[in-house]
């Protein structure tokens, strides 16, 4: 089976993290969040795989190789430009399409047999949500035919509680139903397309845990729901003691302080004498967390160091960074 896999887009809300690499390769735990992603969709039988690039191509292709077809759009098309531009991929074949830059456990072959069963021509995954004004949310009839579409609406208006996951099915078909040029919308251009000529398109309901790691806050939450089993992700690591896995090659001092639970150490770290670490913690590949130093709700990217002595409380330390005490400036001589 062919699956396409976005990964074109600058990631602004993740700044400063995007400006060295593309949304889909920040860190979540072991690797990057497209390869969990990728690894999900090999899993499932999915085993011809395309992706769009632009931002940071390089990072990409260097990271996956040959396991990944790549385009690369010298100018961002859409969120639908993209998929047109795979369309000779698909030929013929249900074009299924899912962010790279989502974390999620769903079962994406039960959303393409929900496409073919339906019969209509585009199927969108969709997930109750408890607040609607950071999503565009759906709207349906009993038979799960999309009647429209709501844009981050106040709960109190809300005609759904149905988020757009951003992970679809369409029959070769949709591409009839494009605007001539590109830049082209999902949302602004094609679905409103289908709605005006009634053409019959359904949602496909999950229950699967879904994050589009679409802020910090996100990212935070993707990790500890990791850790913690609610995703359902493979864990990388020994379970050294409870509560607490760590890598290959990142031995623990004798007297490393623990309290709560979880705590994830990668592969290659180094820790020093009497460090604690308060859940819940990640600490990626390559990091060294120096002697006497506190983490709490901390998650530290792979390379980070934190110097001696220091206390880091409720952040995300960037890739490669070095934690630096902010100081009060020394008052003026009298």
């Amino acid at each position: 089976m062919k699956a396409m896999v976005l990964a074109a887009g600058l990631g602004t809300r993740l700044q400063p993290l995007t400006y060295e690499l593309p949304k889909p390769m920040v860190p979540m735990l072991d690797r990057p969040v497209m390869a969990h992603i990728v690894r999900l969709l090999e899993h499932q039988g999915f085993d011809e795989l395309v992706a769009n690039l632009h931002w940071f191509p390089d990072s990409i292709r260097d990271y996956f190789g040959d396991r990944i077809e790549y385009r690369h759009e010298p100018e961002l098309l859409g969120t639908a430009g993209g998929v047109r531009k795979v369309r000779d991929f698909f030929g013929d074949e249900e074009v299924v399409v899912i962010s790279g830059d989502v974390l999620t456990d769903l079962d994406v072959s039960a959303l393409v047999e929900r496409h073919r069963s339906a019969g209509g021509i585009a199927t969108l995954t969709v997930k109750s949500i408890p607040d609607t004004r950071a999503y565009g949310v759906v709207i349906h009839d009993e038979d799960g035919r999309i009647q429209g579409f709501q844009e981050k609406p106040d709960p109190d208006e809300a005609l759904s509680d149905l988020a757009n996951c951003g992970i679809y099915c369409f029959s070769p078909e949709i591409f009839d139903f494009f605007p001539d040029d590109d830049p082209v919308d999902w949302a602004q251009d094609v679905f409103p397309a289908l709605l005006e000529h009634d053409v019959p398109f359904y949602i496909h309901e999950i229950e699967s845990y879904w994050n589009d790691i679409g802020s910090f806050a996100e990212l935070r939450q993707g990790t500890w729901d990791a850790l913690e089993g609610r995703l359902q992700l493979e864990v990388p690591g020994r379970e050294a003691r409870e509560g607490l896995r760590a890598g290959e090659r990142s031995p623990l001092p004798e007297d490393l302080e623990l309290v709560g639970a979880p705590v994830w150490i990668g592969e290659d770290c180094e820790l020093g004498e009497g460090v604690r670490l308060m859940g819940p913690v990640a600490i990626g590949d390559r990091c060294t967390v120096e002697a006497g130093a506190s983490l709490r709700d901390v998650i530290l990217l792979p390379g980070t160091r934190v110097p001696e002595g220091e206390v880091v409380i409720g952040a995300i330390v960037g890739r490669g960074a070095v934690v630096e005490h902010l100081r009060s400036p020394d008052p003026p001589p009298r």
